[in-house]
């Protein structure tokens, strides 16, 4: 079983964690493992939990892995199968209730995206599905069929910045009106003929966005993300370090939001000095994003909107 897929800000993104021998970490996006098995490598004692949502990302892991899920006592990984959201929940059932670190790389892996049958991508004609938790029942078909014109349109726009929206929209309904859409090739047709064609020759694919967006709203990715960084930040021991890597400017928003929340203090008016014992939660490792270098740039293409956040429990 394969899992190809090259890992965004490898040792920016782990190196950036600082990992300490013995320490508890966490991989909230396991994927193919990529940063995983680097922070493994950095590790001699210490232990590793990897959440994915994806079953196949799981089962890849249980085989590529095998070495380090075997232990006589405690094993240096633990896969665990659920979304991120459930970070808490998931790791007080492995009896932990601090950890030294973690790292999120959101969005869509590639293996997915390659994968014709998930349909996420528009390179490829399958059924309209977009689900990272297929055990999930909604999913992009249902959305496509299912939300009126004013729903679709706010999707597409919330989450794609598409500003052909309500034109695509209004398509969308007119389409399934005669018959359901069912694969990714009918609506990336309708996206098409939604679309000007001046606007079509330029700025890349003219479904990009749309396809974007409703894999967003399928998988409610920025509503996860939230929940999950603030389990994560209240997880995370003093001199624990949080790494995430983001795609799109809506997740960037979400992580450069909440570390802000949680590395500034709010001194009320007319007070010259902060309190005692009011202090902030964060501290920023890295003041702008971290973004990939010219030779990471050159070499993979899924590295060009990544941006890298860091931070360190006070």
């Amino acid at each position: 079983m394969e899992f190809k897929h090259t890992s965004v800000l490898l040792h920016e993104t782990i190196d950036n964690l600082a990992p300490q021998s013995g320490g508890t970490y966490v991989d909230a996006t396991f994927g193919g493992g990529g940063h995983a098995r680097y922070l493994l490598s950095k590790l001699d004692k210490g232990n590793l939990i990897g959440f994915d949502q994806d079953q196949y990302a799981i089962d890849t892991a249980q085989s590529n892995f095998a070495a380090f899920l075997k232990g006589d006592s405690q094993p240096r990984l633990q896969l665990v199968h659920n979304n991120f959201s459930h970070l808490k929940e998931e790791l007080a059932k492995l009896g932990i209730s601090g950890i030294d670190g973690i790292y999120y790389d959101l969005g869509v892996s590639s293996p997915q995206l390659d994968q014709a049958e998930r349909g996420f991508s528009y390179r490829f004609d399958a059924r309209l599905d977009m689900r990272m938790d297929q055990s999930q029942d909604f999913d992009a078909y249902q959305l496509v069929n299912q939300y009126d014109q004013k729903q679709l349109a706010d999707v597409l726009y919330r989450y794609g910045d598409e500003k052909f929206s309500r034109q695509i929209a209004r398509k969308i309904v007119e389409r399934r009106r005669v018959k359901p859409i069912a694969t990714t090739f009918e609506l990336v047709e309708i996206i098409k003929e939604a679309i000007p064609a001046a606007a079509r020759r330029s700025g890349g694919h003219p479904a990009k966005k749309s396809f974007q967006a409703i894999r967003v709203e399928v998988n409610h990715e920025l509503d996860v993300l939230q929940a999950s960084l603030e389990e994560a930040i209240g997880l995370l021991n003093p001199g624990g370090r949080i790494s995430v890597i983001t795609f799109q400017s809506l997740e960037d928003k979400i992580v450069k939001q909440t570390f802000k929340k949680y590395s500034e203090v709010e001194i009320p008016r007319g007070m010259p000095v902060v309190p005692e014992g009011i202090k902030p939660t964060l501290r920023l490792v890295n003041r702008k994003p971290i973004t990939a270098s010219e030779e990471e740039l050159a070499e993979n293409n899924r590295s060009h909107s990544a941006k890298l956040r860091v931070a360190e429990k006070l």
